[in-house]
């Protein structure tokens, strides 16, 4: 196997910061069983702020970031992986304090492993992500805590960004009235085109939020983005609906009263993809590649690059403008 191969790497030294494309070696690896030769990698917001000096993402330097990957096993000490397999890796240690994906070879525990289910392509895999599979356990919390299609409309907040693109797609593809909530313009055909029913600013979203209570709007809420706004629609939950909160691209303080929960028993879910347990990540990749498999977005809502790309679509993530998902491509 090739010694040396490329990889997105950043630095922080008595020269500073910095983060750029370069020849590493494989000697350069964590000590795993499981190497792969990266064919693609999703971008995500936490990989956005593994790329700058104060993302407090990075913990040790020089860094491979990268959340996801998704190749070819290359060399094995793990008996359930054989040099040809396809795999894919999100969550776990990966791209924070393990080596990630920006690289032409990784290097992983097999635990962290999910053998690539029969319905999807890698780069399928890859724009689907860390971001499309938290939607997908988004979802299926909001299914757990009792959830039908005749409680009413569904709000997915951040409906542009990569988790909220994905609970789009897959809300409408099981058949749900979903509402997509964004900041951006321009967006609405596009949105409408994933499955959403409708398209609502932010400030239509939080219309009607003063005082301790607003009027019960929503059956549920997928809620990627955190801060201010989940404050704001919690307020406007049925009585016994469930918000489902996964992000904090708007900050990480909810300030919020005990009336939701008290007074409508509204539930708030925590949903947190990087340590979920084994066999609930197997079943919805199943699902993933299957009957939950987000193909409106999948065809309209994947944009691809190149690893020297990987700089402009970091600091385009960062800045809130992508829309989408965003995969590089590792594989010649």
């Amino acid at each position: 196997m090739e010694q040396q191969f490329r990889a997105f790497r950043v630095h922080q030294d008595e020269q500073g910061f910095r983060a750029a494309l370069e020849k590493v070696s494989l000697s350069d690896l964590p000590d795993a069983e499981v190497t792969i030769r990266v064919h693609y990698s999703g971008v995500n917001y936490k990989d956005g702020l593994a790329s700058i000096p104060d993302g407090k993402i990075v913990r040790k330097y020089p860094f491979i970031p990268g959340i996801d990957l998704a190749g070819e096993v290359a060399e094995s000490r793990d008996v359930r992986f054989q040099p040809g397999d396809m795999v894919l890796c999100t969550g776990y240690g990966l791209g924070v304090t393990h080596e990630g994906g920006f690289a032409e070879v990784a290097r992983v525990p097999g635990d962290w492993l999910v053998p690539l289910p029969q319905g999807l392509t890698a780069q399928e895999a890859m724009a689907i992500g860390t971001a499309g599979f938290t939607a997908a356990l988004s979802v299926q919390r909001l299914l757990d805590n009792g959830l039908t299609r005749e409680d009413g409309p569904v709000l997915v907040a951040g409906a542009t960004g990569g988790v909220g693109s994905m609970a789009v797609a897959i809300l409408g593809k099981l058949g749900f009235e979903v509402v997509a909530v964004t900041g951006k313009t321009g967006v609405r055909e596009k949105l409408l085109s994933f499955g959403a029913s409708d398209v609502i600013s932010r400030e239509e979203a939080s219309s009607g939020a003063k005082g301790a209570l607003g009027k019960e709007r929503w059956a549920a809420i997928v809620d990627p983005v955190g801060g201010p706004m989940t404050a704001d629609l919690l307020k406007a939950v049925k009585y016994g609906g469930s918000v489902a909160l996964s992000g904090l691209t708007a900050g990480g303080n909810v300030e919020t009263t005990v009336y939701p929960f008290i007074l409508r028993g509204v539930n708030l879910l925590g949903i947190d993809s990087v340590s979920c347990p084994t066999p609930l990540r197997l079943q919805l990749w199943q699902r993933l590649a299957g009957e939950w498999k987000p193909e409106r977005a999948l065809n309209e809502g994947i944009n691809v690059y190149s690893p020297e790309q990987l700089p402009q679509t970091l600091e385009t993530i960062l800045a809130g403008r992508a829309v989408g998902r965003q995969v590089i491509v590792f594989k010649d």
